[in-house]
Protein backbone atom coordinates (compact mmCIF):
# COMPACT_ATOMS: atom_id res chain seq x y z
CA UNK A 1 0.00 0.00 0.00
CA UNK A 2 1.38 3.55 -0.93
CA UNK A 3 2.53 5.67 1.62
CA UNK A 4 0.46 8.93 2.22
CA UNK A 5 1.19 12.07 4.26
CA UNK A 6 -1.36 12.90 6.81
CA UNK A 7 -3.72 15.54 6.40
CA UNK A 8 -5.79 17.96 8.58
CA UNK A 9 -8.23 15.44 9.09
CA UNK A 10 -5.65 12.52 10.53
CA UNK A 11 -4.09 15.65 12.82
CA UNK A 12 -7.87 16.30 14.10
CA UNK A 13 -8.81 12.55 14.60
CA UNK A 14 -5.17 11.75 16.22
CA UNK A 15 -6.02 15.21 18.78
CA UNK A 16 -9.71 13.66 19.70
CA UNK A 17 -8.24 10.34 20.73
CA UNK A 18 -5.56 11.91 22.73
CA UNK A 19 -8.21 14.03 24.48
CA UNK A 20 -11.24 12.09 25.08
CA UNK A 21 -11.52 9.14 27.76
CA UNK A 22 -13.77 7.02 25.80
CA UNK A 23 -12.63 3.37 25.79
CA UNK A 24 -9.38 4.19 28.00
CA UNK A 25 -8.63 2.65 31.26
CA UNK A 26 -6.35 4.90 34.01
CA UNK A 27 -3.37 2.47 34.80
CA UNK A 28 -1.39 5.04 36.91
CA UNK A 29 -2.04 8.73 38.09
CA UNK A 30 0.49 10.51 39.88
CA UNK A 31 2.36 13.70 40.23
CA UNK A 32 1.05 15.31 37.21
CA UNK A 33 1.40 12.11 35.02
CA UNK A 34 -1.47 10.16 34.28
CA UNK A 35 -1.22 6.70 31.74
CA UNK A 36 -3.70 4.77 30.12
CA UNK A 37 -4.66 1.65 28.41
CA UNK A 38 -6.48 0.16 25.75
CA UNK A 39 -7.78 -2.96 24.96
CA UNK A 40 -7.18 -4.15 20.97
CA UNK A 41 -8.70 -6.95 18.79
CA UNK A 42 -5.30 -8.01 18.45
CA UNK A 43 -3.30 -9.16 21.83
CA UNK A 44 -0.09 -8.12 20.18
CA UNK A 45 -0.68 -4.70 19.71
CA UNK A 46 -0.32 -2.31 23.05
CA UNK A 47 -1.82 1.07 22.58
CA UNK A 48 -0.96 3.71 25.29
CA UNK A 49 -1.63 7.21 26.01
CA UNK A 50 0.39 9.50 29.17
CA UNK A 51 -0.25 13.15 29.67
CA UNK A 52 1.88 15.06 31.79
CA UNK A 53 1.19 18.59 32.95
CA UNK A 54 4.14 21.21 32.58
CA UNK A 55 3.32 24.27 34.89
CA UNK A 56 6.58 26.47 33.61
CA UNK A 57 7.59 25.07 30.13
CA UNK A 58 5.66 26.70 26.80
CA UNK A 59 3.91 24.64 24.52
CA UNK A 60 6.61 26.09 22.02
CA UNK A 61 9.55 24.76 23.84
CA UNK A 62 8.07 21.54 24.41
CA UNK A 63 7.54 21.08 20.24
CA UNK A 64 11.43 21.97 19.72
CA UNK A 65 12.51 19.43 22.32
CA UNK A 66 10.79 16.71 20.75
CA UNK A 67 11.48 17.91 17.36
CA UNK A 68 15.84 18.60 18.10
CA UNK A 69 17.51 15.39 16.88
CA UNK A 70 20.67 16.52 18.29
CA UNK A 71 19.15 17.43 21.91
CA UNK A 72 17.10 13.76 22.35
CA UNK A 73 20.48 12.37 22.56
CA UNK A 74 20.99 14.30 26.20
CA UNK A 75 17.76 13.00 27.39
CA UNK A 76 16.60 10.22 25.93
CA UNK A 77 18.29 7.16 27.88
CA UNK A 78 15.80 4.74 26.24
CA UNK A 79 17.00 5.49 22.97
CA UNK A 80 20.06 3.49 21.22
CA UNK A 81 20.17 5.52 18.08
CA UNK A 82 18.54 7.78 16.13
CA UNK A 83 18.87 9.73 12.65
CA UNK A 84 17.10 11.31 9.71
CA UNK A 85 16.51 9.48 6.55
CA UNK A 86 15.24 12.13 4.14
CA UNK A 87 12.50 14.49 3.64
CA UNK A 88 9.54 14.19 2.15
CA UNK A 89 7.73 17.29 2.18
CA UNK A 90 8.06 20.75 4.45
CA UNK A 91 6.28 18.89 7.40
CA UNK A 92 7.49 15.32 6.94
CA UNK A 93 10.26 13.39 6.73
CA UNK A 94 11.60 9.65 7.04
CA UNK A 95 13.93 8.42 10.27
CA UNK A 96 15.33 5.55 12.21
CA UNK A 97 15.26 5.18 16.02
CA UNK A 98 16.44 2.16 17.86
CA UNK A 99 14.78 1.57 21.29
CA UNK A 100 16.25 -0.27 24.64
CA UNK A 101 13.89 -2.94 26.01
CA UNK A 102 13.42 -4.37 29.52
CA UNK A 103 16.29 -7.04 30.01
CA UNK A 104 16.06 -9.71 28.83
CA UNK A 105 13.95 -8.45 26.06
CA UNK A 106 15.67 -8.22 22.69
CA UNK A 107 15.98 -4.69 21.62
CA UNK A 108 13.35 -2.83 19.15
CA UNK A 109 13.69 -0.81 15.57
CA UNK A 110 11.44 1.63 13.93
CA UNK A 111 11.82 3.36 10.50
CA UNK A 112 8.53 5.48 10.51
CA UNK A 113 7.11 8.49 8.43
CA UNK A 114 6.83 11.22 10.33
CA UNK A 115 4.38 14.26 10.43
CA UNK A 116 3.92 17.74 12.19
CA UNK A 117 1.30 20.42 12.38
CA UNK A 118 1.43 23.51 14.44
CA UNK A 119 -2.07 24.28 14.79
CA UNK A 120 -4.07 27.25 16.56
CA UNK A 121 -2.03 27.15 20.15
CA UNK A 122 -1.78 23.29 19.48
CA UNK A 123 1.39 21.53 17.94
CA UNK A 124 0.92 18.20 16.76
CA UNK A 125 3.64 15.50 15.59
CA UNK A 126 2.67 11.90 14.25
CA UNK A 127 4.38 9.15 12.22
CA UNK A 128 3.57 5.49 11.44
CA UNK A 129 6.10 2.71 10.36
CA UNK A 130 7.28 2.36 6.74
CA UNK A 131 9.85 0.56 4.68
CA UNK A 132 12.73 1.81 2.91
CA UNK A 133 14.34 -0.10 0.65
CA UNK A 134 17.93 1.01 2.29
CA UNK A 135 16.89 0.25 5.55
CA UNK A 136 15.79 -2.85 6.19
CA UNK A 137 15.28 -5.15 9.55
CA UNK A 138 18.30 -5.15 11.28
CA UNK A 139 20.06 -8.61 12.36
CA UNK A 140 20.27 -7.38 16.10
CA UNK A 141 16.86 -6.03 16.83
CA UNK A 142 13.54 -7.05 15.80
CA UNK A 143 11.80 -4.48 13.61
CA UNK A 144 8.47 -3.87 15.27
CA UNK A 145 5.44 -1.44 13.94
CA UNK A 146 4.02 2.03 14.90
CA UNK A 147 0.71 1.92 13.46
CA UNK A 148 0.18 4.91 15.28
CA UNK A 149 2.30 7.24 17.53
CA UNK A 150 2.53 10.96 18.50
CA UNK A 151 2.61 14.30 20.51
CA UNK A 152 0.14 16.28 21.54
CA UNK A 153 0.95 19.56 22.89
CA UNK A 154 -1.39 21.78 24.19
CA UNK A 155 -0.84 25.82 25.26
CA UNK A 156 -2.50 26.38 28.92
CA UNK A 157 -1.03 29.76 29.72
CA UNK A 158 1.52 31.88 29.27
CA UNK A 159 4.23 29.41 29.98
CA UNK A 160 2.99 26.43 30.74
CA UNK A 161 1.42 23.11 28.84
CA UNK A 162 0.32 19.95 28.58
CA UNK A 163 1.65 17.13 26.98
CA UNK A 164 -0.14 13.83 25.52
CA UNK A 165 1.98 11.24 24.57
CA UNK A 166 -0.25 8.38 22.49
CA UNK A 167 1.36 5.29 20.76
CA UNK A 168 0.22 2.24 19.05
CA UNK A 169 2.49 -0.27 18.88
CA UNK A 170 2.84 -4.09 17.47
CA UNK A 171 6.16 -5.16 19.13
CA UNK A 172 6.14 -8.24 17.05
CA UNK A 173 6.29 -10.48 19.76
CA UNK A 174 4.49 -12.37 22.11
CA UNK A 175 5.31 -10.44 25.28
CA UNK A 176 4.99 -11.74 28.91
CA UNK A 177 2.53 -9.20 31.05
CA UNK A 178 4.67 -8.41 32.86
CA UNK A 179 6.31 -5.96 30.36
CA UNK A 180 3.30 -4.26 29.82
CA UNK A 181 2.76 -3.89 33.66
CA UNK A 182 6.33 -2.26 33.84
CA UNK A 183 5.71 -0.25 30.86
CA UNK A 184 2.77 1.10 31.88
CA UNK A 185 3.71 1.92 35.63
CA UNK A 186 7.37 2.71 35.40
CA UNK A 187 8.48 3.25 32.31
CA UNK A 188 6.00 5.25 30.85
CA UNK A 189 5.69 7.99 33.81
CA UNK A 190 9.67 8.33 33.63
CA UNK A 191 9.60 8.88 30.14
CA UNK A 192 7.49 11.60 30.36
CA UNK A 193 9.28 12.97 33.15
CA UNK A 194 12.37 13.23 31.44
CA UNK A 195 10.65 15.23 28.61
CA UNK A 196 9.75 17.75 31.19
CA UNK A 197 12.68 17.82 33.03
CA UNK A 198 14.74 18.54 29.95
CA UNK A 199 12.38 20.89 28.76
CA UNK A 200 13.38 23.08 31.40
CA UNK A 201 16.86 22.89 30.80
CA UNK A 202 16.56 23.25 26.67
CA UNK A 203 16.31 27.24 26.35
CA UNK A 204 19.62 27.32 28.31
CA UNK A 205 20.93 24.77 25.81
CA UNK A 206 19.74 25.94 23.04
CA UNK A 207 21.42 29.70 22.95
CA UNK A 208 24.64 27.55 23.32
CA UNK A 209 23.93 25.39 20.33
CA UNK A 210 22.90 27.15 16.43
CA UNK A 211 20.34 28.86 18.52
CA UNK A 212 18.82 29.56 15.05
CA UNK A 213 19.04 26.41 13.71
CA UNK A 214 14.99 25.40 13.84
CA UNK A 215 14.65 22.82 10.78
CA UNK A 216 11.14 21.79 11.58
CA UNK A 217 9.90 25.99 11.62
CA UNK A 218 11.59 27.23 8.97
CA UNK A 219 11.80 24.68 6.32
CA UNK A 220 14.76 26.65 4.24
CA UNK A 221 16.84 25.34 6.58
CA UNK A 222 16.33 21.22 6.11
CA UNK A 223 19.36 19.88 4.42
CA UNK A 224 17.89 16.12 4.39
CA UNK A 225 18.36 14.71 1.13
CA UNK A 226 14.54 14.20 -0.97
CA UNK A 227 13.23 10.95 -0.35
CA UNK A 228 10.52 9.49 -3.70
CA UNK A 229 6.86 8.57 -2.08
CA UNK A 230 7.25 5.60 -4.52
CA UNK A 231 10.20 4.12 -3.16
CA UNK A 232 8.58 4.00 0.29
CA UNK A 233 5.40 1.36 1.62
CA UNK A 234 3.82 1.13 4.57
CA UNK A 235 4.90 -1.19 6.76
CA UNK A 236 2.82 -3.94 7.22
CA UNK A 237 3.24 -6.20 10.57
CA UNK A 238 2.60 -10.04 8.86
CA UNK A 239 5.57 -9.39 6.67
CA UNK A 240 8.06 -9.13 9.78
CA UNK A 241 9.19 -11.69 11.97
CA UNK A 242 7.63 -12.27 14.86
CA UNK A 243 9.45 -14.10 18.29
CA UNK A 244 8.05 -15.40 20.98
CA UNK A 245 9.31 -13.87 24.48
CA UNK A 246 6.11 -14.45 26.65
CA UNK A 247 7.87 -16.89 28.92
CA UNK A 248 10.58 -14.50 29.95
CA UNK A 249 10.72 -13.93 33.77
CA UNK A 250 11.83 -9.91 34.38
CA UNK A 251 15.20 -9.34 35.56
CA UNK A 252 15.07 -7.98 39.08
CA UNK A 253 16.30 -4.17 38.87
CA UNK A 254 15.65 -1.49 41.69
CA UNK A 255 12.85 1.24 40.24
CA UNK A 256 14.05 4.68 41.63
CA UNK A 257 12.18 7.36 43.38
CA UNK A 258 11.69 8.88 40.49
CA UNK A 259 10.02 6.37 38.55
CA UNK A 260 7.27 5.49 40.81
CA UNK A 261 6.41 9.16 41.52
Amino acid sequence: MPVQIPDDTDFSSFKEQCVSTDGWISRYNKGGVTVWCREEESNSVQKLKMRIVCKDVTAETLYDVLQDTSYRKKWDTNMIDTYDIGRLTVNADVGYYSWKCPSPLKNRDFVTMRSWLPLGNDYLIINYSVKHPQHPPKKDYVRAVSLLTGYLIQSTGANCSTLYYLTQVDPKGNLPKWVVNRVSQFVAPKAMRKIYKASQKYPEWKRKHNPNLKPWMFPEQNTLPCINMADLTIQRANSLENIDESGLSEEKTHHSDDEET
